[in-house]
């Protein structure tokens, strides 16, 4: 299933968008530094959407996304990682997917309101919820330090 562009530019405007719970970091089973948190998104229209974010400290590296069930991403903010556009544009380590019907989330650009450092992903978040139009009642934690991994 996929989604139009008009529908985004809906589930994107929608200001009854919420995440209710505290957010918490969990560790990634799959990347040893990482870690991640998925939140439920409410909303009147009962979007079928929820928010993800990922947290690597050691490289560092941040992603923040909104996910609808059906068509998978259709909104993120990336720090850390650079990213070609399908036109082979560079945009950056500071970047934000938006859904396209032709090329679904594959295109990003360099976004102006995300000025805090990817050192601080509780700020950041703060930023990418209120650009995305996306209230949180609770609170993001803190991620907590990182703990290497010894060798046996």
């Amino acid at each position: 299933m996929s989604i139009t562009s008009t529908e985004f530019e809906t589930i994107m405007g929608d200001k009854t968008k919420e995440i209710r719970d505290d957010l918490v970091w969990q560790p990634d089973e799959d990347h040893s530094d990482c870690v991640e948190f998925t939140a439920e998104i409410h909303s009147d229209a009962g979007w079928p959407v929820y928010a993800r974010g990922t947290y690597n400290p050691a490289a560092p590296a941040l992603t923040y996304v909104l996910i609808h069930r059906g068509a998978g991403r259709i909104y993120g903010l990336d720090l850390g990682k650079d990213h070609h556009n399908p036109d082979c544009e560079n945009v950056g380590e500071c970047h934000k997917h938006t859904w396209d019907e032709a090329v679904r989330d594959k295109r990003a650009y360099r976004p102006d309101d995300i000025t805090a450092d990817v050192r601080d992903p509780v700020e950041v978040w703060r930023q990418f919820c209120k650009e995305a139009r996306l209230r949180h009642s609770g609170s993001l934690q803190k991620p907590p330090p990182v703990q290497r991994r010894l060798l046996s």
